[in-house]
């Protein structure tokens, strides 16, 4: 993994006996804003999600690399400050897995989500709560099982 600030929050090691990485929801969250990435933090782990932070669209790519079969779903802002966008993230991790649930974020590029997000995914424009993070996770995530 590149050097850097990505994370992981909730290894997957402490999830405890006979429990898989399928029981605790596994949110890859690509945020380039230190204080949101650890306000999110908090919240998806109050809802119960486990969460692997990521501060640039690279360390995002390469936790999708080394764990596509850990992520549940992925939360990213579009903005990521040069380099790889939050766009890109999502289309790589949806090569990666197709049904994999995509929540963007952003203060002003949500203007281009119809023609640069991908299918079935919510936006979610900054400044938010990050119970409105967990709400669209959820409600991504119930539609995914429904559809398997």
């Amino acid at each position: 993994m590149p050097s850097g600030i990505a994370r992981l929050v909730e290894p997957l090691s402490n999830l405890g006996p006979g429990m898989s990485a399928n029981t605790t929801p596994m949110v890859l969250y690509v945020e380039d804003e230190i204080l949101l990435r650890e306000i999110v933090e908090i919240g998806l782990e109050e809802a119960g999600f486990g969460v692997v932070l990521a501060a640039s669209g690279e360390e995002g790519l390469q936790i999708l690399e080394d764990r596509s079969e850990a992520v549940t779903s992925v939360v990213t802002d579009i903005n990521l400050g040069g380099g790889i966008d939050g766009w890109e993230v999502a289309r790589r991790a949806r090569e990666i897995n197709p049904t994999v649930p995509v929540v963007y974020v952003s203060g002003k590029d949500g203007h281009e989500w119809t023609s640069k997000g991908v299918p079935s995914s919510v936006l979610i424009t900054k400044p938010f709560a990050p119970a409105q993070i967990v709400v669209a996770i959820s409600s991504l995530l119930n539609t995914s099982d429904k559809q398997d």
